[in-house]
């Protein structure tokens, strides 16, 4: 399903050097457990997003801000090693490139801390120095490792040029106050969709009716990803299920949420349904849960189109 596409995927996001190691369970509050094979991975969800769109074939320019450090240099020899555009990342010497540390258990999940570092100096201002890269032919491509102000900022400047404005509310915000009009997608997952709305992860409701009161901020759409279950679509006029693929040999969830957002904006960018998008966002997400980490587990749009063509 290649399809050629004239616009750029502009992404306005986060880099952070990922700390890994690997556990037999997730520890338990106050609990000390030996982990193992213990190593530093690229991470971020900018950065994770950059990476799987530039495999699947998108015109992708990245925005941010690193530390003037090791991990920072690291990261821009990805983006060129990937072929994303740079021109407007910047180096800091004033805070360390972000990092994160992430506990895998064997049976594929995972917990996450961060410190965003060098991203909380990521400022409108810097958005704005970008903003002629951004038109009405561009998908812009947002997350929330990166100062609120920042990114709400971006979403205008995106929306003011007439690009598609994707926000991935993650990690989430509680939202009920915050204008989301200049998005055109919200991105949320199952967890993030309640705490944008001030409830508890774990809090019992239906997706669809709680979507809608985010689509009461402003957003045109909110498509909610459901991991096994898919995703959701949800607009003022209809509410849209799209199923998750069969995957076998799953071993590791993360970054299939910023797999999911780099493949809708590509399938977007390529001129797809957001339905169609959401389909092939479900197919890249759930090839990248076979793979352990990030970037390594991040499939080219060969893997991808081959895998499509063998699920109809």
């Amino acid at each position: 399903m290649t399809t050629e596409s004239n616009g750029q995927l502009v992404i306005i996001g986060s880099y952070l050097v990922a700390l890994v190691m690997d556990t037999e369970r997730i520890p338990a509050k106050g609990e000390t457990i030996l982990a193992k094979n213990f190593r530093t991975a690229y991470g971020g969800k900018g950065s994770d997003m950059a990476v799987q769109a530039a495999r699947l074939g998108a015109d992708v320019r990245f925005v941010g801000s690193i530390g003037d450090d090791d991990f920072g240099k690291a990261f821009a020899d990805l983006m060129v090693e990937e072929g994303v555009n740079i021109d407007f990342l910047k180096s800091h010497e004033e805070l360390a490139t972000g990092a994160g540390f992430i506990i895998k258990s064997a049976d594929g999940h995972n917990i996450i801390t961060i410190d965003i570092g060098a991203n909380q100096l990521f400022t409108p201002e810097d958005v704005d120095e970008a903003a002629a890269i951004i038109n009405n032919d561009s998908v812009v491509l947002i997350q929330l490792e990166i100062p609120l102000e920042t990114a709400l900022h971006a979403a205008k400047v995106g929306h003011d040029a007439g690009a598609t404005v994707i926000l991935n509310p993650a990690p989430a915000y509680d939202l009920r106050d915050v204008d989301l009009t200049a998005v055109d997608i919200l991105t949320p997952n199952e967890t993030e969709l309640r705490v944008c709305l001030g409830m508890m992860p774990g809090d019992e409701a239906d997706e669809a009716e709680l979507a809608k009161q985010l689509l009461a901020r402003g957003c045109r759409t909110v498509l909610v990803t459901l991991g096994e279950r898919g995703s959701l679509i949800v607009t003022a006029d209809s509410v849209t299920e799209v199923p998750a693929f069969s995957i076998a040999d799953i071993v590791d969830s993360n970054g299939a949420g910023d797999s999911f957002n780099a493949s809708l904006a590509t399938g977007l960018l390529e001129g797809l349904t957001v339905a169609e998008a959401a389909r092939f966002g479900n197919a890249v997400a759930g090839l990248c849960c076979t793979r352990w980490d990030t970037v390594p587990s991040y499939h080219n749009r060969a893997e991808v189109d081959a895998f499509l063509e063998r699920n109809g």
